[in-house]
């Protein structure tokens, strides 16, 4: 017989741990960095009629031996429409060695977490300072999952929060507010958001440039979180032109990521591109190099982040006998 250890979304909310996970994030960077991890680029299936797409995401880190696949979908107006996230995934852990299923786990949460992980390790590398006033474009669960990882690597002064729905911003920052004690306060315009920020997230499914140029001093590190499929933009792209540009991986990021519009435009070269997060983690680059740098970090989010994450849920799960044990074969 052969047993899969299935984990809800509520277990695995009672396990996980963003400290952690920030930790095990880098790790996989680093993997990255040294080359020693397998992750094709994301598959798609276009859902062009329901504006949504379908991902799918495997991922092999080699020298630690874990291996996932992701499947989530993107639906923006699923909200409104169904009731639903905009994201929902199912992640399914493999045993290298044999190549048994040895869990089927809710991705949801494992998604988010790791998504604000990585604007933590991007904000840690690229602004370096102790602390920071912050920006947020966008009021969702990207947004609150990267505050909540982003207190972790810097002191958080201050947060301004814009959305389109702008109940749901100041909800979120009275949360912030009641759980941080960080004064933090919705706004009702993205130049409010972004105008005294040092550290600026924004996570929109945006497919025209919110923030413009003349808003963006030098110094300032934004992380581009929203831009993971072809068409979505969320910076003027005048921003990149004036950045240090690092991403998560150079193929999705040309296909996908905050660059993806302004290189299939002929604005931005590839070349343009300065590193990946990986390279700067594995210490093969430089991160920020001085207080003037403008520098912008665009993520589709990896299959990697995804696989030591599920690993270590996995893991905990079992110590802790969580879960529910299913019969395969």
């Amino acid at each position: 017989m052969v047993d899969i250890l299935f984990l809800n979304a509520n277990e695995i909310e009672k396990i996980i741990d963003i400290k952690r996970v920030i930790e095990l994030v880098e790790v996989a960077f680093k993997e990255k960095g040294l080359k020693r991890v397998q992750m094709p680029p994301k598959t798609y299936l276009f859902f062009t009629k329901y504006d949504g797409d379908l991902r799918t995401m495997p991922a092999y880190l080699e020298s630690l031996d874990i291996a996932a696949v992701k499947v989530v979908n993107s639906h923006p107006k699923n909200s409104q429409r169904y009731g639903l996230p905009t994201v929902m995934a199912v992640i399914i852990l493999v045993e290298p060695h044999s190549g048994r299923p040895l869990a089927i786990m809710d991705g949801t949460v494992i998604t988010r977490y790791r998504t604000g992980a990585a604007v933590a390790i991007a904000t840690k590398y690229l602004w370096g300072m102790k602390e920071a006033h912050v920006g947020l474009i966008g009021a969702g669960s990207v947004a609150t999952h990267s505050l909540e990882a982003l207190v972790h690597v810097v002191k958080v002064r201050s947060v301004a929060i814009y959305d389109i729905d702008y109940e749901k911003a100041a909800k979120l920052a009275q949360n912030v507010q009641n759980r941080y004690g960080i004064e933090s306060r919705a706004v009702k315009s993205p130049y409010e958001a972004v105008k005294e920020a040092e550290v600026i997230v924004t996570a929109t499914p945006s497919r025209s440039p919110i923030i413009k140029n003349e808003w963006v001093r030098e110094g300032i590190h934004i992380n581009a979180m929203g831009a993971d499929a072809p068409g979505k933009e969320e910076l003027d792209p005048l921003i990149l032109k004036r950045a240090k540009i690092v991403v998560d991986d150079y193929d999705q990021a040309i296909h996908s990521g905050e660059i993806n519009v302004p290189i299939s435009s002929g604005l931005l070269k590839p070349s343009d591109i300065y590193a990946e997060l990986g390279e700067i983690v594995a210490g093969l680059k430089k991160g920020r190099e001085s207080d003037e740098e403008i520098t912008v970090f665009t993520s589709t989010g990896l299959a990697i982040q995804d696989a030591i994450t599920a690993w270590y849920i996995y893991n905990e799960a079992i110590k802790k006998g969580v879960g529910t044990t299913l019969k395969l074969l």
